[in-house]
């Protein structure tokens, strides 16, 4: 069960790759969720009546089994974080915007746009800390990056990063964003640290964002 759950989590997080969706565009979500159920030797059926028991008849055995698929996914996510701080970084100067956002902001400027202009092949890291607290009343707030070619920033196709949900529960986490770029070609990237679904008047924003980094490192 919790190799399963781990499996569904992961793909869970695949699946919001615009790349990925792109390529995939004919599975849907379901469907993977039973590929990956069926690769465990299991049929969709038996999953969902397992799960109804534990969520009927043992809650508590459920919790241990997420308490258990979590430390999975960061044990996963330490591996990957030695794995990258393997990689030579021969720039940490990236970052065009500002050292850090507190909003509402005393100037009224809560925008966290920023611009970036990529030209060299290799592997990026936008890393930063977000504290979201629990009276902000975006809706799953999180970031909004894409990359684009430099001459048609408004009419080229856009190639969107991973998103991230902020949790919000007014304490700092840490957040990374990587992707590759597999060619010399000038490209723009171009996103906003704190974004969301809901826009309307009067809406309560309380959010900083600080340890913000970008860094390039050289293809291996």
């Amino acid at each position: 069960m919790v190799s399963i759950m781990t499996d569904i989590y992961l793909a869970n997080g695949l699946l919001s790759l615009h790349s990925i969706v792109y390529k995939y565009s004919l599975l849907d979500s379901v469907e993977a969720y039973s590929q990956i159920i069926k690769k465990h030797g299991y049929t969709k059926e038996r999953m969902d009546k397992t799960m109804e028991y534990y969520f009927f008849d043992d809650p508590k055995g459920l919790n241990k089994i997420y308490d258990q698929v979590l430390g999975k996914l960061s044990e996963m996510e330490s591996l990957m974080a030695k794995e990258i701080a393997k990689v030579p970084v021969v720039s940490t100067k990236l970052w065009t915007g500002k050292d850090f956002y507190i909003i509402p902001s005393v100037d009224g400027d809560d925008s966290t746009r920023f611009d970036v202009i990529l030209s060299k092949a290799g592997y990026y890291t936008l890393s930063f800390s977000v504290t979201l607290y629990p009276d902000d009343q975006s809706v799953n707030p999180g970031p909004t990056v894409f990359m684009t070619p430099i001459d048609s920033l408004d009419s080229g196709k856009k190639v969107y990063l991973q998103y991230l949900n902020y949790l919000k529960d007014g304490r700092s986490h840490s957040y990374i964003l990587t992707f590759h770029v597999p060619e010399n070609k000038k490209l723009h990237l171009r996103g906003w640290l704190y974004d969301f679904e809901n826009i309307s008047s009067g809406q309560r924003k309380n959010i900083k964002i600080e340890n913000i980094s970008f860094t390039y490192s050289q293809p291996l």
